[in-house]
């Protein structure tokens, strides 16, 4: 694993010459054309990807992100920017300056909406950069029953006087991505955090992703529809059979129009894609 940044410059502030920090972990050979793209949920990072890039490494070059205000990434100096829009534009500025002109696309829950928006650009070049996409619990019609708890949690978590029990929380808000092994629960602990200045650990992201999310009201029905009509990809979902946000009705009609879905049971939003038979599952789909 190779840790890498790129600049951007930070249309948010009135100083010129301001830039700031996109963060993603490489890994495979940066010669492979083969290239693949993992975009991590709300407020997760690119760290959520190891177990699965190292795997996947074997056959891409494989490209995990920081979103803006999640892990190494900077934070934004406006509120407003959190926003697709900004996620968007910051991951196609990254593809760009490495001349790559087609991915595979891995996207976990915001992740993977980041992915339908671009393979469901309404221009046919913008299409054509993704050319497999994988969405994991993610899917063009997103309740806000399922959303709200979500919304209503993040920027929110407490801080922690020690690794143990910032492991613990880890291992109750994550509850939903099913049996995990202690040494991965610890990774995403350690991962999951930053060193406050009294020497505690925070949350590793920025607490303003909260307010941009709920700064609208309350959470309504998100519709993308029109976008996943217009995907020419192959698309493979995976859906947590107790999912709140990629119902089963969802999943259905993603199938009807051509997806390939698995199904898990037992698991809510999302699959971890950091035991064995997820990574597999994916993998083998994105070589065959």
């Amino acid at each position: 694993m190779q840790k890498n940044v790129f600049q951007i410059s930070d249309r948010h502030t009135d100083r010129l010459g301001t830039f700031r920090r996109l963060s993603y972990t490489e890994w495979g050979e940066a010669e492979n054309p083969r290239v693949a793209v993992c975009v991590h949920g709300m407020t997760r990072n690119a760290r959520d990807f190891d177990a699965f890039a190292e795997a996947l490494g074997d056959s891409h070059r494989v490209l995990c992100i920081d979103l803006a205000g999640r892990g190494e990434s900077d934070w934004l100096r406006e509120v407003s920017g959190y926003t697709p829009a900004t996620y968007i534009s910051d991951i196609r500025g990254l593809l760009a300056s490495l001349k790559l002109v087609e991915v595979d696309w891995i996207g976990t829950s915001l992740g993977g909406s980041l992915g339908m928006l671009i393979a469901g650009d309404e221009d046919a070049v913008a299409r054509s950069l993704v050319r497999r996409l994988v969405l994991n619990d993610i899917g063009p019609f997103l309740p806000a029953s399922g959303m709200e708890p979500i919304a209503d949690r993040v920027g929110r978590a407490p801080n922690f006087e020690g690794l143990e029990t910032a492991e613990q929380y880890q291992r109750q808000v994550c509850a939903e991505w099913g049996e995990l092994s202690d040494e991965t629960w610890m990774h995403l602990a350690l991962h999951s955090l930053r060193r406050r200045d009294d020497d505690g650990f925070a949350y590793h992201h920025d607490p303003a992703i909260g307010e941009a999310l709920r700064a609208h009201g309350p959470m309504r029905d998100i519709e993308l529809w029109p976008w996943w009509r217009r995907i020419e990809c192959p698309v493979l979902a995976l859906r947590g059979g107790e999912s709140k946000i990629l119902s089963a009705e969802t999943a259905t009609e993603m199938r009807q129009g051509g997806a390939e879905v698995i199904e898990y049971p037992g698991i809510g939003h999302t699959p971890s894609l950091m035991v064995a038979e997820q990574i597999a599952a994916v993998t083998d789909w994105l070589r065959a």
